[in-house]
């Protein structure tokens, strides 16, 4: 039997689905995140000081990590930046590098001149963080009792603890690709002997090598080699301005950071930063991570009240993970644990310790007989 359906009959609505969000590209040149790498003395601190002078930008700031010359380059003429201070802690470090990035846009905003971030070197952030990978590991039960059979036996390293490292990096790295300004990183790099798949040395044949995180030169902008003995080097860059062949290094008489920004790269007062949105796998890990580096309970209550609101778009399961989150680190920091590293390490630090405990013990004593 057929059924005759009344054509005044309401249609039931059609499910809504997700509404496309698109845009027209802007044609703006960005502000560049600028890689400058090679040998020991060959400018590489130099040109960024010499690039504070410019008229062109507004305040520079200077993150000295394990290189210490930011005090002396300030003889340069006409150089003007800021040192920032840290205590040397991964935290503390892109806890200054944020600050900066909240600057920047708040300059750029505001219709100032661009904001220039140096961090000399990040050579050596990276082998802080390659030092911590290998406490790490060294931590692990059977490392543990691998050493103590054999102190000197080459330990096993997890790639769960290199995901941590690089993790960290990757988080510096995005800030600076974001900057709404002028980000520029300094690093070693230098001709090394070539090695195979499994690390061994192949003979007769070497390969120049940045001495960071290995997908450094391709995350940034443009990326410059300099060599006391040679002619600087644009090895690539991400332009359509500035064009650099595969395995033909754009060779320069003269190097000035100025000079490629401006000229070169064609950035002006209009450049924008990167449109680059963090890649989470949910909305939650953007959540967790800022969770673990906050320490004090008044901003986790915050959190935990923001968190819960229409603008955050959050599902009720991942409002109930972020919030379980912030009850962990509430607890944490109600009862905080020594972790390795927060006491003194080397053996100057024990006795420099060791000395400060004994001169507050005397002082204690001095003015108890004194009552």
């Amino acid at each position: 039997m057929e059924t005759t359906v009344s054509a005044s009959a309401p249609k039931a609505p059609a499910p809504a689905g997700p509404k496309l969000k698109t845009r027209r590209p802007t044609g703006i040149v960005p502000w560049p995140f600028i890689l400058i790498e090679g040998e020991e003395k060959a400018g590489k601190t130099y040109s960024a000081a010499e690039f504070s002078a410019s008229d062109k930008i507004g305040q520079m700031y200077w993150i000295d990590l394990g290189e210490g010359s930011a005090d002396e380059y300030a003889a340069i003429p006409g150089s003007d930046y800021l040192v920032i201070e840290h205590d040397g802690t991964y935290r503390d470090i892109l806890e200054q590098i944020e600050a900066v990035h909240a600057e920047a846009r708040r300059a750029a905003l505001a219709g100032e001149p661009p904001v220039v971030l140096t961090i000399d070197s990040g050579s050596a952030l990276w082998r802080m963080l390659t030092n911590w990978t290998h406490e790490r590991a060294r931590r692990t039960n059977k490392n543990k009792a691998l050493l103590r059979s054999d102190p000197d036996a080459a330990i096993d390293i997890g790639m769960n603890l290199w995901n941590d490292s690089i993790e960290r990096w990757t988080r510096v790295i995005w800030l600076l690709q974001t900057l709404p300004g002028i980000a520029v990183l300094l690093a070693r790099g230098k001709q090394t002997s070539a090695v195979d798949d499994n690390g061994t040395p192949i003979k007769n044949k070497t390969e120049w090598r940045v001495q960071a995180q290995k997908d450094t030169g391709f995350d940034s902008t443009v990326w410059v080699r300099l060599r006391r003995d040679e002619d600087p080097q644009i090895i690539a860059s991400r332009s359509l301005r500035l064009r650099v062949n595969k395995r033909e290094p754009l060779q320069l008489r003269e190097f000035s950071i100025e000079t490629l920004v401006f000229d070169m790269l064609g950035c002006s007062q209009e450049s924008q930063p990167r449109v680059m949105p963090a890649l989470a796998g949910d909305r939650v890990q953007p959540w967790l991570e800022r969770i673990a580096t906050v320490t004090s309970r008044d901003e986790l209550a915050g959190m935990w009240k923001y968190v819960g609101g229409d603008d955050v778009q959050l599902s009720r399961h991942e409002v109930l993970t972020v919030r379980a989150e912030i009850e962990r680190r509430a607890a944490e920091i109600d009862n905080p644990q020594e972790e390795m590293g927060s006491s003194a390490g080397s053996d100057a630090e024990k006795l420099r310790a060791a000395a400060e405990r004994k001169a507050a013990a005397g002082a204690e004593a001095s003015a108890e007989v004194a009552a």
